[in-house]
């Protein structure tokens, strides 16, 4: 086997080989069943080390591209032409996804954004953000124009330990790590714990901006379906029968985009078999805030030993202001805080300031207890009138934002989310929340936005105007 390796190259030679060995296999094996060369054979006749060849078929087997057979070699495998196809596809797969995600951010201000992650703007409360931003421009310089500190400043986090212990999660102040909201924290979760080609598992449907960062980075992703309690254990058992993941990836409590929250038993099973095959678990919390009274929180009942928790105050407070969170144990946090200040140097200090005069003097819970009732309102409205136009409902949440819908007469959501557009409505199309990225009748609905006319008119009108395909 011929390949072009080149040790002078600025890119690792495992990757070089990885490249080469997929390009070999379409060539020459993508049918599967061709043998490979030995570890020891492939090492010596390209003048690599054994440990380059073990990482790279590694690599390839957690891609479906090759599989080993004990005491006789490696093989491409019987799955190489689908995994072929979902490698080859993935730059143009993420522009396609990333294309689908600037539609809800560049529609035009008229446009309904029915489909969005975030609230409205006039359910927005300006008066008491503005009040704490003036008070900390006023009292503190150097929130406007310092760095923040590494971890975060530990008044802010001090705060942040005593709202986690009312969801029962014990943690000091110095396992937490500040960050520049959500995303942020998934990123570098994701960079410091994962290479290209590791396997992680994550919620089917789930959420969209995690599964495009995990293309981004070649994360082998696989789905695991989710149900009205939780997770598919059923499911999760198969698949950990055939893959080896390093994370799982999930919302426990208003789940994006279904709405459904973590059942007890569920949570309890998933932290078993998370110590019978040797996973982690991110768990993503950014709609706590939404929740009247606390549920299970997967953190709480593994005391921060496998289970890694975020959360964010900006689905809340301001999208503008990016404060998030990372919870997690010490041996963690230092790596963590190094690839932050390698990425973004520090989170910001005038955002945090802001954030905490908020928690202190009291405004902060207060706002999130009077959008808990607008969103409770707004839930059981939108339910409602999905009911009475024939919608199915994945499942009535209990509270938060989003209902996983479709509509009986629509065989893709491509169907409602064009049809919606013609009505001045931005939607996401159902295929963005599915890491296979299949096509989806379904579509989240953000009940935030289901008071306004056009929502009505929309979710009743479809029913006849699919019935008679006229879409």
């Amino acid at each position: 086997m011929k390949l072009e390796l080149d040790k002078h190259s600025n890119e690792p030679l495992v990757e070089q080989l990885v490249e080469s060995l997929v390009g070999w296999i379409g060539r020459n094996g993508g049918g599967g069943g061709s043998r490979l060369p030995s570890i020891r054979r492939l090492a010596a006749e390209h003048g690599i080390s054994r440990n380059v060849v073990i990482e790279a078929y590694e690599r390839l087997m957690a891609q479906g591209l090759v599989r080993s057979r004990p005491g006789s070699g490696f093989y491409v495998a019987a799955t190489a032409q689908t995994a072929l196809a979902k490698v080859n596809a993935a730059p143009s797969q993420l522009e396609d996804f990333t294309n689908d995600m600037w539609s809800l951010f560049q529609a035009d201000e008229d446009h309904l954004k029915l489909g969005c992650g975030w609230l409205p703007n006039h359910w927005r409360e300006g008066d008491d953000l503005t009040y704490a931003i003036r008070q900390v421009a006023r009292q503190s310089r150097s929130g406007i124009f310092d760095y923040s500190t590494p971890l975060g400043p530990l008044d802010l986090r001090g705060l942040i330990q005593e709202r986690v212990r009312l969801l029962n999660i014990t943690a000091d102040a110095s396992q937490i790590l500040m960050t520049g909201g959500g995303s942020h924290s998934l990123d570098l979760l994701v960079r410091f714990l994962l290479e290209p080609g590791d396997v992680v598992f994550v919620e089917s449907p789930g959420y969209y901006n995690l599964i495009g960062l995990l293309r981004l980075q070649r994360i082998h992703v696989i789905g695991v379906p989710r149900l009205e309690n939780g997770p598919d254990i059923d499911r999760m058992e198969a698949l950990l029968a055939q893959h080896n993941p390093k994370l799982f990836f999930i919302n426990s409590v208003f789940h994006n985009p279904t709405g459904s929250t973590l059942a007890p038993a569920i949570a309890h099973r998933i932290l078993q078999l998370a110590e019978a095959h040797d996973f982690q678990i991110v768990e993503d919390d950014i709609y706590a805030d939404f929740q009247l009274e606390p549920s299970t929180r997967l953190a709480a009942l593994d005391g921060l030993d496998r289970v890694i928790y975020l959360s964010s105050f900006s689905k809340s407070l301001t999208s503008s202001l990016r404060v998030g969170f990372i919870i997690a144990k010490q041996p963690l946090l230092k790596p963590l805080v190094d690839i932050k200040m390698l990425t973004s140097i520090s989170s910001s200090r005038f955002a945090e300031q802001v954030v905490t005069t908020m928690l202190q003097n009291g405004s902060y819970r207060k706002l999130t207890e009077r959008l808990r009732s607008k969103l409770s309102e707004q839930m059981a409205s939108a339910l409602t009138l999905l009911k009475r136009a024939g919608w199915e409902v994945f499942i009535e949440p209990a509270g938060g934002m989003f209902v996983w819908a479709r509509h009986p007469a629509a065989d893709s959501s491509a169907q409602l989310v064009d049809q919606a557009r013609r009505m001045g409505i931005t939607l996401s199309p159902g295929h963005l929340f599915l890491p296979e990225g299949d096509d989806s009748p379904w579509i989240r609905l953000n009940v935030a936005y289901m008071s306004d006319p056009r929502a009505r008119s929309f979710i009743s009108e479809p029913g006849g105007t699919l019935a008679y395909g006229t879409l």
